[in-house]
């Protein structure tokens, strides 16, 4: 049976049930309501279970919550479960620490084409604003608009130009960006056929990068990548970064090389095996 879902939104976190909460809120006001949430969810405490279980009680999304053990970074492998757990033929990947505009998954399913990826960007928040967001400020969408967070203190630069609110800006200013299409699991959707075809996520990867190869693969099995950054709108809640570690970096380039060498299509460490 073909599922109705317009789209599956798969979100992955760690233990940060605070920043989820917003984000969860953020699609609780979507301008399209025929989509699912799909939380990947790589081994975190309760607090996060209790945060998706409070939503879910407001909402009429339907929510997954796909859990592993905590044994450390295993992001890739718990986003394969939840692209298995989707019941939507296209998704959208995010982050839990990324709010999303109201016209996030519209403006995904708008753009989106056959055979195509698309590519969005974030604009990070300051530490200080990133405290003090509410779902007040949510519904309200203030956290999108460049002139109440000048006013709040974030710094002013031309990244500002992420929250435009123009097409015609936006259009122009994602054909002229110099940053190339990728896939970068903060903002990025895709045909869940395209994403199987090359097996899913490298579950050897670590942190740094490990998003990037599956589309370096899907690239490489011809879906064209297109930049939508000053399109698809998310704000980024600040955090440290205590996973991050050179090591992991190394395997991380190691295994894009070769996958750039070979011109992979194909991974036999990703769904299946």
């Amino acid at each position: 049976m073909k599922s109705s879902l317009k789209a599956s939104v798969i979100i992955s976190t760690y233990n940060q049930p605070k920043w989820l909460a917003l984000v969860l809120h953020s699609y609780g006001i979507q301008t399209e309501s025929n989509f699912e949430l799909i939380i990947a969810d790589d081994g975190s405490d309760d607090r996060t279970k209790t945060v998706i279980d409070e939503f879910s009680k407001q909402s009429n999304i339907n929510v997954t919550h796909v859990w592993q053990e905590d044994e450390g970074f295993q992001k890739t492998k718990i986003l394969n479960k939840a692209i298995i757990a989707s019941n939507a033929e296209y998704l959208i990947f995010t982050d839990g620490d990324c709010i999303a505009r109201a016209d996030f998954v519209a403006t995904h399913l708008r753009l989106k084409q056959t055979s195509c990826a698309l590519s969005g960007g974030y604009f990070k928040l300051s530490e200080k604003i990133s405290q003090s967001i509410t779902k007040e400020i949510i519904d309200g969408q203030k956290c999108f608009d460049k002139q109440w967070l000048l006013k709040q203190g974030q710094a002013k630069s031309f990244k500002l130009n992420k929250l435009t609110k123009s097409k015609l800006k936006a259009n122009l200013l994602n054909t002229l960006t110099p940053t190339k299409a990728t896939f970068d699991g903060m903002n990025v959707s895709c045909h869940k056929k395209d994403i199987l075809t090359v097996n899913g996520f490298d579950e050897r990867m670590q942190y740094g990068g490990e998003d990037r190869e599956v589309g370096e693969r899907m690239m490489n099995n011809g879906v064209r990548f297109k930049q939508v950054r000053y399109s698809t709108i998310c704000v980024h809640l600040h955090h440290e970064r205590p996973y991050k570690n050179e090591e992991a970096e190394t395997l991380n380039l190691k295994i894009r090389k070769e996958t750039k060498k070979n011109k992979s299509t194909y991974t036999k460490f990703g769904i299946k095996r």
